[in-house]
């Protein structure tokens, strides 16, 4: 994964409560061996059922932040759904409240989920109605949300999070890290343990 230090963009809103994650990579999508490519499949059925779907319009093709309601990610804790977004192109989602395992999830790509309050997140669905190419800017280490002069908000990230996206560090960039303790502990097993 990558580090994640400041993203700047314009947003997709999405102003909709309890997005679960079926809605978000339907399951017909989920034969898939590899991580890559399901970023064509997210929001299939709204895309495909809805003339005027937010994603389907050309404005908000190249948004980088997804802006949407509370519950975001419910459901299932299918994987799927933040690699699909992530594969989409989004690199943070704002939403007054996600679904826990979605959240964790998230982080452990690199896609930042964010929580504002609800009256934050409409301010920012609205901003992003009315100017589409209007962007934000989030700085994981201050734990901001900035638009220009007109907008700050501060969101939660605890700092564990907060140091595994300013590294880029996934579960196994964790376990790398201890690297030379893990050889020390191979070579001092007793050599009747089985050896790796």
């Amino acid at each position: 994964m990558n580090p994640v230090t400041v993203i700047t963009g314009s947003m997709a809103p999405l102003p909709r409560a309890n997005v679960d994650t079926d809605q978000i990579m339907p399951k017909q999508f989920l034969k898939r061996v590899e991580r890559t490519g399901y970023g064509q499949y997210v929001f299939d059925d709204w895309r495909r059922d809805e003339d005027d779907f937010v994603l389907e319009r050309p404005e908000y093709q190249n948004a980088k932040v997804l802006v949407t309601g509370p519950n975001f990610g419910s459901g299932s804790s299918r994987e799927h759904a933040p690699w699909g977004l992530q594969d989409w192109g989004f690199e943070a989602v704002i939403a007054p409240s996600f679904a826990d395992i979605f959240f964790n999830n998230c982080t452990k790509i690199g896609l930042v989920p964010i929580v504002l309050s609800e009256k934050e997140v409409q301010w920012l669905v609205e901003l992003a109605d009315a100017d589409p190419e209007a962007e934000i800017t989030i700085d994981v280490a201050a734990r901001t949300v900035t638009h220009g002069s007109e907008f700050e908000a501060s969101f939660p990230l605890d700092d564990f999070t907060q140091y595994r996206l300013l590294n880029g560090l996934d579960d196994i960039g964790i376990t790398l890290q201890h690297g030379d303790d893990i050889d020390d502990f191979e070579r001092n097993r007793p050599s009747f343990k089985p050896a790796l």
